[in-house]
């Protein structure tokens, strides 16, 4: 189908607005963790990290999409261990054990968030790390300049990958059209940057969100592993248990605010 004849189809404007929707859910935890990585960052390299990280995820993604014949062969089974899990509700297998280019990716994406996200929960509950790097004072948060700057890139380059691969592959499963995947992806993206700094500032700003927010990213490397496994968590239940979280704690946060508020007056 060519572009004009896209731009007439109400189906395909239809299929652009669910994909935009399903994309900017899906980013959420991959800004957050840049977020988390960009902040560890001197003041001044930290908008520009948040900028490279999301450049290359747009990149990324569609470098993929060029490559989308390539990329749905990764669900294809690579190997099978034989091994599979009690039936569910539905009659299919709880777990399986026949891992394709897909599950693996997801698997290492997966094993790489918990341990960032451990290391990060540790340092946020130590006043001073194991090799004398000084972490800041504020509690929950860590030091601006624990982390070189191409570091950061090279671990927000690895995450983005795995939830690039992951976010594509939901959108090959949406719609066929490259063109409507493309400019969603290109929406996606430049909602992500400009929502960026903003983020990375209210998660500095508020301490107590910062762990909250590895809290996060704990879960959803358990759930990328789990789905590596074959154990598919419905996202609506993960970031349904999100917001509900962030309401309770942006409660918390307002009501903090009220009390010194009424210490100063």
């Amino acid at each position: 189908m060519d572009i004009m004849a896209l731009l007439s189809d109400p189906a395909a404007w239809l299929a652009l607005l669910t994909l935009i929707a399903l994309e900017v859910v899906l980013g959420v935890d991959n800004l957050i963790f840049i977020a988390i990585l960009s902040n560890k960052l001197p003041p001044e390299q930290q908008s520009k990290a948040r900028r490279i990280g999301l450049a290359l995820a747009l990149v990324m993604r569609i470098g993929l999409l060029m490559l989308i014949g390539w990329l749905v062969t990764l669900t294809n089974p690579l190997f099978d261990l034989g091994l599979v899990g009690s039936p569910n509700a539905y009659g299919e297998p709880s777990f399986e054990t026949a891992f394709s280019g897909r599950d693996l990716i997801l698997l290492a994406g997966g094993l790489f968030l918990l341990w960032k996200a451990t290391k990060e929960i540790h340092h946020s509950m130590e006043p001073e790390d194991n090799s004398g790097d000084l972490l800041d004072k504020t509690p929950g948060v860590a030091a601006a300049a624990t982390a070189t700057f191409g570091a950061v890139i090279a671990q927000i380059i690895a995450i983005d990958l795995v939830f690039s691969v992951d976010s594509i592959l939901t959108a090959v499963g949406m719609t066929d059209e490259v063109p409507i995947m493309v400019a969603a992806v290109v929406f996606t993206v430049g909602v992500m940057m400009v929502a960026a700094d903003p983020l990375a500032r209210f998660i500095e700003h508020n301490p107590t969100l910062v762990m909250l927010a590895l809290a996060f990213l704990v879960m959803i490397g358990l759930v990328l592993i789990a789905d590596g496994f074959g154990f598919h968590v419905p996202k609506g239940y993960i970031y349904a248990a999100m917001g509900f979280s962030v309401g309770v704690e942006m409660l918390n946060i307002f009501q903090r605010r009220r009390r010194q508020r009424k210490r100063e007056a």
